[in-house]
């Protein structure tokens, strides 16, 4: 199995993402060019742009980085809705020519501030039927010339987008991942996604996903290659054991202090984020070395489960999930630029042995 490494830039607006070193340049083009050239440089594919309205634009953001390196691969999260499939598509078939064929693409079907640029607020239904139109209608934009497409949600007639995706066997078109652990969610990429990312679950929960998202594939007649699988996560590496869970506690320590300030009683997570707070109450450390405190303090997202330990103790988790079948990683920590040196120096190389 073929695998890939990829980091995140925080793409933020608010310096100090995460415990982020907090800077006035913090989202200046030399800032995050500096993060995309340490990344090429240490050993990684590329990196995973985050969106949401009130950031700023990730394609854009993607475009700006693609222009000022060689071989980083922008992994763009946009959202359905924010876009028009044919408009994406076009912007994207653009970017990966401009690029050599750099961009992977992370549709993200959360929630978000809908009504601020324009869209409608929709069931859980009717959001993922609107997803996995604009997946099957971005892919045929980008592997068929005059397309006509009359769905529910979006229609296009006689479109074509160029200029074309170079298309080779191994990537008929930029890969197109995709999350979400609702049930909505995983009958959309059973059969239309290239890539599923999971969040930090233990391994036994990420086994049996992977394993109800094959059956749907081959329930639902899937028509694309198999379905591949990734893995988002929070990678806590330092010197040694002792050093990683003493840092790590601290940090926990500090991120409970500012817990009350932030904490919004009334946020509803979506599924995939209310299993993983659901996991602290099964206790703080799960298999070897899966942190779940951090999700009691404000943790969200792929900051919600640490992998902790010395660079030896992670990649031996991180193997452990690829032989369930992972093969596309997207790790990160803070300080962000320290940490693409450090585990690109110390994690990297004992994942690809």
């Amino acid at each position: 199995m073929t695998l890939e490494f990829l980091w995140y830039i925080p793409n933020q607006v608010t310096a100090g993402h995460r415990g982020d070193t907090v800077a006035d340049d913090h989202n200046s083009v030399d800032t995050l060019t500096a993060q995309a050239v340490a990344l090429e440089k240490h050993g990684w594919e590329g990196a995973l742009i985050g969106t949401g309205w009130g950031r700023p634009d990730t394609l854009t953001v993607a475009a700006t980085l693609a222009a000022r390196t060689t071989t980083f691969q922008p992994l763009i999260a946009i959202r359905p809705g924010y876009w028009h499939p044919a408009n994406f598509a076009s912007a994207a078939a653009t970017l990966d020519h401009l690029s050599g064929g750099r961009v992977r693409v992370n549709i993200v079907s959360g929630k978000d501030q809908l009504s601020a640029y324009g869209a409608a607020e929709e069931e859980q239904a009717e959001r993922y039927g609107r997803t996995k139109e604009f997946l099957q209608l971005v892919r045929r934009l980008w592997t068929e010339e005059n397309v006509t497409y009359d769905g529910e949600h979006y229609r296009v007639t006689d479109a074509t987008v160029v200029p074309r995706i170079a298309a080779t066997p191994e990537r008929p078109h930029p890969t197109l991942y995709f999350g979400g652990a609702s049930a909505a969610a995983e009958r959309v990429a059973a059969t239309e996604a290239d890539v599923q990312l999971f969040w930090g679950e233990p391994l036994a929960g990420v086994a049996e996903r992977i394993a109800r998202l094959k059956a749907l594939s081959a329930e639902l007649g899937r028509e694309h290659p198999p379905l591949r699988f990734g893995l988002r996560v929070t990678t806590f590496v330092r010197d040694t054991t002792e050093q990683a869970w003493a840092e790590a506690e601290a940090k926990v320590a500090r991120m409970a202090q500012n817990h009350a300030a932030q904490y919004d009683a009334n946020r509803r997570p979506a599924v995939g984020q209310q299993r993983l707070l659901d996991l602290a109450a099964r206790g703080d450390v799960l298999d070897d070395n899966l942190y779940t405190a951090p999700g009691r303090y404000g943790g969200g997202g792929a900051g919600t489960t640490w992998l902790v330990g010395s660079p030896e103790d992670v990649a031996g988790s991180l193997r452990r999930y690829r032989e369930l079948g992972i093969t596309h990683f997207v790790l990160s920590d803070t300080p962000y630029l320290t940490e693409i040196e450090r585990q690109g120096e110390r994690l990297l190389p004992l994942l690809r042995s």
